[in-house]
């Protein structure tokens, strides 16, 4: 019922939307010049840009510069399955040296998409070959495509580890952690030939025992029961996944901004106010953001209640309980791939001490293999985007990386 009754919120307001956006635009064309004409065109716009959407916004990223060059991209799909694709940014023909490491980035299967990674792989591309977890919206997978849980996304980790090949390196970030960490044990244990060069992992919740945030205390406040009964939903008609049951997006959304409602507030009053005032470069800046930040990705059920339960109430990996098709998941085989892990100092989200963890639960590992970093000043987000994360993390990123590709 919940999402039916979004789902009628949604297809109501969405023409006087439109309608926004259009007299936003009209106004602002015809009264060019006007102070009441721009406040009213402003106006126009924020409300016309307080929504939600669905759909995957693109990367946009057609170029990267590479030793001052400005070298071209594209995407390129080269694994397509149901809940999600493996996405290549393939760089122009004889631009990319043949040395450079191949880098899976692991994007988090949350309430948002993987685009919310773009900066983090813009940054990478100036020096490795990347690739991406590109997950789908879990309300346009059709109900015959079956369920999608823990395990499964572990499936997708080594599946999209062997099409990268050997000597893939990996790069997860924030929730993917732990099932980078599986899967990277899974196949350690199995001998297997492409088994990850490198693991990277960030702000991740390995061990979420230590230091708890309030995303933790709240994960551990309710039984499981609690969260099927109140947080999953079915996914209602004209949706290709009608019937599938889901943790809806908007849900996840609208409990991370309930947590800084002021700021998002602040956020729209300073758009209003930009536009206005014809500060076009930080009106952009405030609407770029939020034109990725209220794109919405529905999760599978299966897949959040298993994450809610073994990851932060049970903490079945940190514990060495974690099973895996039958199978118990041994982190002490992983004997050959270098181990690197980030932490931010103000993370709110994950805290310092949760994403260490993995060193030593990888204790085959010999320490020469091994890095940590803990960023100073940096919350959640700064860990993997803005000027901390090019000036100060990658270049550390980027030296393990290399230094364990030979």
């Amino acid at each position: 019922m919940l999402y039916q009754a979004y789902q009628f919120q949604t297809d109501a307001t969405s023409p006087l939307r439109l309608m926004s956006q259009i007299g936003s635009s009209f106004i602002g064309f015809a009264g060019a010049g006007s102070g009441l004409a721009r406040r009213v065109s402003a106006a126009l716009e924020v409300y016309s840009r307080m929504r939600l959407t669905h759909s995957r916004p693109d990367y946009g990223i057609s170029t990267v510069w590479i030793k001052e060059e400005a070298v071209a991209v594209q995407e390129e799909a080269v694994l397509e399955m149901p809940f999600g694709r493996l996405l290549h940014f393939r760089k122009e023909a004889g631009a990319q040296p043949d040395d450079q490491p191949k880098v899976l980035l692991v994007a988090p299967l949350s309430g948002h998409f993987a685009t919310l990674l773009r900066e983090t792989v813009r940054t990478l591309l100036q020096d490795h070959d990347v690739f991406i977890t590109d997950w789908n919206n879990a309300r346009d997978v059709p109900l015959s495509q079956g369920g999608f849980g823990l395990d499964d996304y572990i499936d997708h980790m080594i599946r999209f580890i062997e099409e990268v090949g050997v000597g893939t390196h990996v790069v997860a970030v924030c929730q993917p952690c732990v099932a980078a960490l599986a899967a990277t044990a899974i196949m350690a244990e199995d001998d297997n030939p492409k088994q990850p060069r490198s693991l990277t992992l960030m702000a991740g919740p390995v061990d979420c025992r230590v230091n708890p945030t309030g995303v933790n205390t709240l994960a551990t406040s309710k039984p499981i029961e609690w969260f099927e009964k109140n947080l999953i939903s079915h996914v209602p008609l004209p949706h290709a996944g009608f019937m599938r049951r889901v943790y809806p997006g908007f849900v996840q959304l609208s409990a991370f901004m309930s947590m800084n409602l002021e700021r998002h507030k602040q956020a729209f009053i300073d758009m209003y106010k930009h536009t206005v005032d014809g500060d076009h470069d930080k009106a952009l800046s405030i609407k770029t953001f939020y034109d990725e930040y209220l794109a919405v990705n529905d999760l599978p059920a299966e897949f959040y209640l298993e994450t809610i339960e073994k990851v932060f109430q049970t903490y079945d990996l940190a514990l060495g309980k974690l099973i895996y098709r039958g199978r118990l998941v041994n982190t002490r085989a992983i004997r050959r791939t270098a181990l690197m892990t980030v932490e931010g100092e103000r993370d709110d989200i994950c805290s310092v001490g949760q994403t260490v963890a993995a060193q030593d639960l990888c204790s085959s590992i010999r320490p020469y293999l091994k890095n940590h970093h803990v960023q100073t000043g940096v919350g959640h987000y700064g860990v993997f985007s803005g000027k901390k994360w090019n000036q100060q993390i990658y270049p550390r990123v980027r030296d393990s990386i290399h230094a364990s590709n030979g």
